[in-house]
């Protein structure tokens, strides 16, 4: 990885797309210690230390502390993500939409501006929410007359022009930089949470040299915590480059003098074809709840609601049960997405190739899409195994509150892969030497 990096630094125009995403990752980061004005920092912080093992703790490891200091981009990449999610369905269900997405680049271009209201609209949701949030709890200045309308509306209006500037960054990357701009500033914002959590660890270390008597257990807990997310790292890495491969055998065919085809080949297809995205629409789903309890305020602290976001917690039975079905669910969908078994044995029909022991035609497409969903359910399976992995270690070992689980770790080696393989392909395309050569 760093060797591929270092070589790209020595192609001009990679250097300046790498140094122009660079600079992105550096703006995003400052606006992810502007505070929003007419706020309580010192309240805010201490009400921040007890929810950390909660769903807003998670989406504060999310936005790399930025939710937990009330700043500029508190609203983190949720509201893009969950926009998304939602065209995404949309366009499965309404004919309408279906038929744009298949007019070519015009129409991806209709449907990532719809996208975008779509993203500020739930920006501004979420900004409301959070402002309510923080209003209940005593962290803003002015809750009486004139001056509480003027503090609501600004404290709004920052949280939801930050969401279009995340947003816009993120396309910014994605047109003049590497690798994919949303994933890109979330594998930032990861990042930024890690010397917090190797000070957990090292906390969790130091109490048990000082105390042996009382977190004795800790000595231990916490250098296998770091040799837990070491293999899981190398697990993620492994599956990443898990691939299944079809044969494939192409007929002879004359055309005129010549004789064309008759080579054997493959056609790959990934394990965890779909990457690192079931993991971040799980992720955003399960932090709606969350949301909810924002508004709710004090009424979500007693009885059965109580109960149902305590179930919702990262620490929750529910919360790990509903994680796992929706990973599942995403992977099966993304798969739909990305792969049609029909198309595929309609093009290999009109190559002339097929796949040894399968006749052409429906067989070929059947025994694809037999094939996809096992390796769907392979990778659902690792994903979700990974991704709860470190939620069960965390409540067994009593160490919950690390702000390091499972899904960070995928989100963080799966953008790094994917980011490097990019890089990898420029470097090929620009170095390729034709067989004159």
């Amino acid at each position: 990885m760093l060797n591929t990096i270092k070589n790209a630094f020595r192609i001009p125009d990679l250097r300046k797309k790498l140094l122009f995403t660079l600079l992105v990752i550096v703006v995003f980061r400052l606006g992810s210690v502007i505070p929003v004005p007419f706020l309580d920092v010192s309240a805010l912080s201490a009400l921040m230390a007890r929810v950390d093992d909660t769903p807003l703790g998670y989406v504060n490891m999310l936005t790399g502390g930025a939710f937990g200091n009330a700043t500029l981009f508190a609203m983190g990449i949720t509201p893009y993500i969950n926009s998304s999610i939602i065209m995404q369905l949309l366009t499965v269900a309404i004919r309408p939409l279906e038929r744009l997405a298949r007019e070519g680049e015009e129409g991806r271009k209709k449907i990532a501006s719809i996208t975008r209201y779509v993203t500020v609209a739930l920006g501004l949701i979420q900004g409301t929410a959070y402002y309510f949030y923080l209003r209940n709890n005593g962290i803003t200045e002015y809750n009486d007359g004139l001056s509480a309308w003027f503090s609501a509306f600004v404290i709004i209006f920052v949280f939801t022009a930050g969401t279009a500037l995340m947003m816009w960054l993120g396309e910014q990357i994605n047109v003049k930089g590497v690798g994919n701009g949303i994933s890109i500033l979330l594998f930032a914002s990861i990042i930024a949470r890690m010397p917090t959590t190797l000070g957990q660890v090292w906390a969790y270390f130091y109490n048990g040299f000082l105390d042996p008597g009382t977190y004795g257990k800790y000595l231990v807990l916490a250098p296998l915590w770091l040799v837990l997310f070491l293999a899981v790292i190398w697990v993620i890495v492994f599956m990443n480059d898990s691939e299944r491969r079809l044969p494939v055998q192409y007929a002879k065919r004359v055309v005129g003098r010549k004789v064309y085809g008759g080579q054997s080949s493959h056609i790959p297809i990934k394990v965890a074809m779909s990457g690192v995205m079931p993991i971040i629409f799980a992720s955003s789903i399960l932090s709606i709840p969350s949301m909810v309890q924002v508004f709710m305020g004090s009424q979500a602290q007693t009885g059965f609601w109580a109960a149902f976001f305590g179930a919702l917690s990262s620490r929750g039975w529910l919360y790990c049960i509903l994680y796992f079905v929706l990973i599942l669910l995403f992977a099966y969908f993304y798969m739909s997405i990305q792969y049609n078994p029909l198309e595929m044995a309609n093009n290999l029909r009109q190559n002339n190739g097929m796949i040894p022991g399968i006749r052409p035609g429906k067989p070929t497409a059947d025994f694809i899409a037999k094939i996809l969903s096992k390796l769907t359910l392979i990778g659902a399976l690792f994903l979700a195994v990974v991704a709860l992995v470190p939620i069960i270690y965390g409540n067994l070992a009593d160490m919950s509150n690390m702000s390091m689980g499972g899904t960070s770790i995928i989100i963080m080696v799966g953008v790094a892969l994917e980011t490097v393989k990019q890089l990898e392909s420029q470097m090929m395309m620009r170095h390729y030497k034709g067989f004159l050569d």
